[in-house]
């Protein structure tokens, strides 16, 4: 009987228990177009992990096998002995994670110069801060390539990958955006405190503004451990390449290689991509929503 009363009270407290309902049919309609694109998106990273389990002679069979029957984990083992993996593997590190230091320390600098600080001539320097963004990266690669080579003497170095990526328009352009969303009342409260620009800077709208460097460091991340370009023109010994190189390098002579140890590189390479997409992926979202909210 206290059983009864006691479900009796907390039914009348929590209220009669909710039916389920059928979802709307535009809600339907917007998860199945959602799913399908998805899957869309995903099919080529499928296809890619399941032929890298296969053998060559598996690799192409009409129709397409997205499930591999007997799997083939040799193809893994042969990456490691056809270049030197863990060499190019560390040098992406070194090039990626010194590129991101550098453009985050650049970018909210430079950021924070054309956002809060007024000098002669600021809004025509941020104009042609942006306009280098309209130049592709091919049409400066020659002059660059005389610099890093004759001039500093890097090339064939991973310095020569490095230095010419510190410094980004669009870090800039983003974080300026950030710094000038921030209200102008943190300022003068930090300057009626006695606080010079370099501490208003790092102890105040830095941190403010680490939606914006969560973005440009995730985006830079992908961008360079992805470059394939640039190392092409800058690098000549093996043991220095990056793990973009190497993966080429897997093709062989005119490219006799195996398609599937090719894939096995691609697979192992996006493994780090994956991680930094997976523990920055909050702070992508909070970044970008920040943004819309303060646009």
């Amino acid at each position: 009987m206290a059983t009864i009363v006691q479900k009796s009270s907390t039914t009348a407290l929590t209220g009669s228990p909710k039916r389920w309902r059928w979802p709307k049919p535009g809600r339907v309609l917007t998860i199945a177009f959602l799913t399908f694109f998805a899957l869309l998106t995903l099919m080529p990273f499928v296809w890619v992990v399941s032929t890298s389990l296969r053998t060559p002679a598996q690799s192409f069979t009409l129709p397409p096998k997205w499930i591999p029957v007997d799997m083939d984990f040799s193809n893994y083992a042969r990456v490691f002995e056809e270049i030197p993996f863990w060499n190019q593997i560390g040098n992406s590190f070194v090039i990626t994670l010194s590129v991101v230091a550098g453009q985050l320390v650049t970018a909210a600098l430079a950021g924070y110069a054309f956002g809060r600080l007024k000098f002669p001539g600021r809004n025509i320097l941020f104009w042609l801060v942006l306009a280098t963004l309209m130049i592709p990266g091919q049409a400066t690669i020659i002059p660059v390539f005389i610099l890093i080579s004759r001039v500093f003497q890097m090339n064939d170095t991973l310095w020569a990958l490095i230095i010419p990526g510190l410094a980004t328009a669009f870090g800039t352009f983003l974080l300026r955006q950030y710094f000038m969303g921030i209200p102008d009342e943190f300022e003068e409260a930090a300057l009626v405190e006695g606080a010079n620009q370099w501490q208003i800077f790092h102890k105040i709208y830095l941190p403010l503004a680490s939606p914006g460097l969560a973005i440009l460091a995730v985006l830079t991340f992908n961008a360079k451990w992805n470059d394939y370009f640039t190392p092409l023109i800058f690098m000549n010994t093996k043991e220095r390449f990056p793990i973009t190189l190497g993966i080429v390098d897997l093709q062989g002579y005119m490219a006799t290689g195996s398609i599937s140890v090719v894939l096995a590189g691609i697979v192992l390479s996006t493994i780090p991509v994956i991680i930094i997409y997976i523990v920055g992926q909050r702070y992508l979202v909070e970044g970008l929503m920040a943004g819309g909210l303060k646009g």
